[in-house]
């Protein structure tokens, strides 16, 4: 529950502190004191969507803060964790902050957080019940969920089975459907990748290879002048094909080597050099044979090869332009066409399998929506016995209410059930939707009704209802007061009212008091007890917070109430 709420520059508030706690809290005040701004901070406070227009005149921001008492675990526990606050022995601040620019920052348990977590854990601390949400209680998904509520934990156990399984079929479905769909163009895709493959693969081409072409067609293009290069150079080394007489490079270097070898005995510092023109014979011997080598190995039939080089080399092109922009990207074509024809070829083995999955799933499907249909109308009769007795108690003794569940041509996310409530004002008259056979009035004390039954199998932590009580008086007024208490025995409940019967019922009254200094008007809260909450209760009663007959008849009123809650 929520146990204090701070509001500062919000609407006509210019700083408030709201002790609420657990039992049964009314907040009244003058007409334009800003009693709405509480439930316009609490809905801040669950993520509703942040209006500039609420910022106080001349502020920067407003500013709302709520102190929640929660267990250290569960699902409240678990989602704060994951924005990274806390919960400090039990209590849970949640903040929000709305600029005059309309920027908006929500706090939680010590961090800013999104402010849709705001909204997750205004899902599982509280439900508010304004002019708008009696609206929504005329959608057929609001009645429906009012019902899944009563119905209780079978029913939600039921449910969440169903939707594991609803979810899977309706996958199954569409993939289905789209492999359907697509099969024909996947066919061609499948019959054209594997002509393309086949192509690659008779060609077989060969990490490198268009490379290693490149290398052996410049080679074979240039091959007499290679030859004439090689066998000049291997003339020059060794003299064995020389006609001028000219001595060689070898012959030149050993006879450098013998001259000096004559005088080496007088100078030892020639013999390196001896050594050294030694070694390079040896070397130039070597460069020669290898030289000769290369002669011996140049093919005679250079034009046959170069013609097949080149042949293999258009080849590549060819495979280059069709599958991609270099060798490389051909090679990882055929890596991955591989592995989509395999894919390709596996749509209709998919089909079957999926075939087979829908039929079996659509089985289960409606096995389970049959189970929500019966838990439903069994909860439906039981709902609607109950709420007609609490509406006689709130002054519509004739009324009577019934709960619909009929079949939807397709099923959905919920089951194929659709509810409806349907009211009776008066013997003999024709159920009509609640949507249509209710007043504003009636459709608060329905809602109110539907609420006190609902609680007592699907409690909710805290009830916020504003103007509840709306085109209700007297007799009926002090019923919603009762009704009220008897909400707040297994909820917190916080209830704006302007009825001094329903405020008698409140175990903690509260006050929005407006004041103005003659330019700007500010409110702020009191809480109220003693001969403060009889002039409050009497100003509700008469207008006048000092008449006499106004204070007496809040007394007794007050005490009636107190008799009656007991």
């Amino acid at each position: 529950m929520i146990e204090e709420l701070g509001i500062r520059d919000l609407g006509v508030i210019a700083e408030a502190t709201l002790p609420l706690g657990a039992g049964f809290t009314a907040v009244t005040g003058e007409t334009g004191a800003g009693k709405t701004m509480v439930v316009t901070a609490l809905g801040l406070l669950l993520g509703a969507r942040a209006d500039a227009g609420a910022v106080r005149a001349g502020a920067k921001q407003a500013w709302v803060e709520g102190r929640w008492l929660v267990s250290d675990d569960g699902p409240i526990a678990e989602r704060v964790a994951e924005t990274g606050g806390e919960i400090d022995d039990g209590e849970l601040l949640l903040g929000r902050s709305v600029s005059a620019e309309g920027r908006s920052r929500a706090v939680v348990g010590g961090r800013s957080a999104p402010v849709g977590v705001l909204g997750d854990l205004g899902d599982e601390l509280v439900v508010v019940h304004g002019q708008a949400d009696q609206q929504r209680l005329r959608s057929a998904a609001a009645q429906r969920d009012a019902l899944d509520r009563f119905a209780g934990a079978p029913l939600a156990a039921a449910l969440t089975e169903y939707r594991e399984v609803f979810s899977t079929w309706r996958t199954d479905a569409a993939e289905l459907e789209r492999l359907r769909d697509a099969h024909d163009a996947r066919a061609r895709e499948a019959a054209e990748l594997r002509d393309a493959l086949d192509e690659v693969e008779a060609a077989d081409p060969q990490p490198g290879e268009d490379v290693e072409l490149a290398e052996r067609a410049d080679r074979l293009s240039n091959l007499e002048d290679l030859r004439l290069a090689a066998a000049q150079a291997r003339a020059l080394v060794s003299a064995e094909d020389l006609t001028d007489g000219a001595p060689d490079a070898i012959a030149l270097v050993d006879s450098a080597r013998r001259h000096l070898e004559h005088v080496v005995e007088h100078d030892a510092a020639l013999a390196p050099i001896a050594e050294a023109l030694q070694s390079a014979g040896f070397l130039l011997a070597d460069a020669s044979t290898e030289l000769a080598g290369y002669l011996a190995g140049l093919d005679a039939d250079s034009a046959r090869e170069l013609e097949i080089v080149q042949e293999r080399r258009a080849l590549l092109t060819a495979l280059i332009r069709r599958h991609g922009g270099s060798l490389d990207e051909v090679l990882e074509f055929r890596s991955s066409g591989g592995l989509r024809l395999v894919e390709l070829d596996g749509d209709d083995e998919r089909i079957e399998v999926l075939e087979a999955s829908v039929a079996r799933l659509a089985e289960d499907v409606e096995r389970l929506a049959t189970r929500l249909t019966e838990l439903r109308t069994e909860a439906a009769e039981r709902l609607a016995a109950a709420v007609t007795a609490e509406l006689g108690a709130l002054a519509m003794p004739d009324a009577r209410l019934s709960v619909t569940v009929d079949a939807l041509h397709e099923p959905a996310s919920h089951g194929r059930d659709q509810v409806a409530i349907l009211l009776q004002p008066h013997p003999g008259a024709e159920p009509r939707p609640v949507s249509r056979g209710a007043s504003g009035g009636e459709l608060s004390r329905v809602m109110l009704a539907i609420e006190v039954v609902i609680a007592g199998s699907d409690p909710v932590p805290t009830f916020v209802f504003d103007e509840v009580d709306a085109g209700v008086g007297g007799a009926a007024a002090i019923e919603i007061g009762r009704r009220l208490a008897r909400l707040a025995e297994r909820s917190q409940v916080i209830v704006v009212t302007h009825l001094a019967q329903v405020a008698a019922f409140a175990t903690n009254h509260l006050s929005v008091v407006k004041g103005t200094d003659g330019q700007v008007t500010s409110s702020s809260v009191r809480q109220l007890a003693g001969a403060e909450r009889e002039a409050e209760m009497a100003r509700l009663l008469s207008g006048l917070a000092d008449s006499e007959s106004g204070l007496a008849h809040a007394r007794e009123l007050l005490e009636i109430a107190s008799e009656r809650a007991a």
